[in-house]
């Protein structure tokens, strides 16, 4: 059993050793948020109580996270849960954690879509994994009808959980992306969108050991001969499955978005690289295949 400790006490040592892997902010941010999350505190009200006695249960949670967490296991696997446009879902290894980038790509489509009212867009979300992109769609545009698929049963189980937690109803399908054939089984839709793995593996050591440790590779990684794989395929799939003025959004490399747009430009006229808040090209869109313009054109 562990002595008693004071919030104070424990929230001293936590800090200490986070230090010795990450940067204060970083460091203060997760002892935070355990704190938060295994206590039911927040922050103002331990700086009030820095006194109050943590034991049992508690105190054996706080230190079983904390012997974690110096493995660089990330906080949100720790807790077992991740902040996505302000949802709290469920993710554990077998789903990539929800990242600020990915809540611009989906911004894109709720602002586009929330104004037009009379529509029921049909979404398809390619690679979900822990479903945070089709349930935040979902959940800002409750009339769209929204397909999520992967090739992970491991995945598909979390983000079931978390569109049942939420509360919205998204017909989920695992299916290889990458095998063309399957493509049969999937009907045509306004928007296609992905945040697809895209990091060559050539890239893998320059990244935290938080990430190369403990996320899901095949979430992350592409071949290094063909890190464009993901949109290739993409494309070629919206050819014939995206609709008549439907929009293809996918999140990118920051230095291989100009490329990601050449892919798309042979087979679509309108074709987009955005800034995330950065000022790092960080998104496509996509619209208007070239074989739609030729039949508008000819009629």
């Amino acid at each position: 059993m562990f002595a008693p400790m004071t919030v104070k006490e424990i929230y001293r040592r936590y800090l200490t050793e986070l230090l010795t892997i990450y940067s204060l902010n970083e460091a203060t941010v997760i002892t935070d948020w355990v704190f938060e999350t295994t206590l039911h505190s927040t922050r103002a009200q331990m700086v009030k109580n820095p006194l109050l006695l943590v034991n049992g249960e508690d105190l054996h949670v706080l230190n079983t996270h904390l012997t974690e967490l110096l493995e660089y296991k990330p906080v949100q696997y720790v807790l077992g849960e991740a902040w996505f446009y302000k949802l709290k879902l469920k993710v554990d290894k077998n789903v990539l954690i929800p990242r600020p980038e990915t809540e611009e790509l989906v911004k894109l489509v709720i602002d586009k879509y929330q104004s037009l009212l009379a529509l029921n867009p049909t979404i398809l979300d390619i690679g979900t994994g822990s479903g945070c992109i089709a349930i935040a769609l979902k959940n800002n545009l409750p009339t769209s009808l929204i397909t999520a698929i992967d090739n992970s049963e491991g995945a598909l189980k979390i983000a079931k959980e978390n569109a049942l937690a939420h509360q919205v109803a998204i017909q989920f399908r695992e299916v290889d992306f990458l095998d063309e054939d399957r493509w049969r089984e999937l009907p045509s839709f306004d928007v296609i969108i992905s945040n697809p793995p895209y990091i060559p593996l050539n890239e893998k050591e320059k990244l935290d050991k938080n990430v190369v440790e403990f996320e899901p590779p095949e979430a992350l990684f592409v071949p290094d001969k063909t890190p464009l794989l993901f949109y290739e395929k993409i494309a070629a799939f919206g050819k014939k499955h995206l609709n008549k003025n439907g929009i293809i959004y996918v999140e990118t490399h920051e230095n291989l978005a100009e490329q990601t747009a050449a892919v798309f430009s042979a087979t679509y006229l309108n074709v987009k690289v955005i800034s995330d808040i950065f000022e790092k090209k960080r998104m496509v869109t996509a619209s208007t295949p070239i074989i739609h313009f030729h039949l508008q054109w000819q009629r």
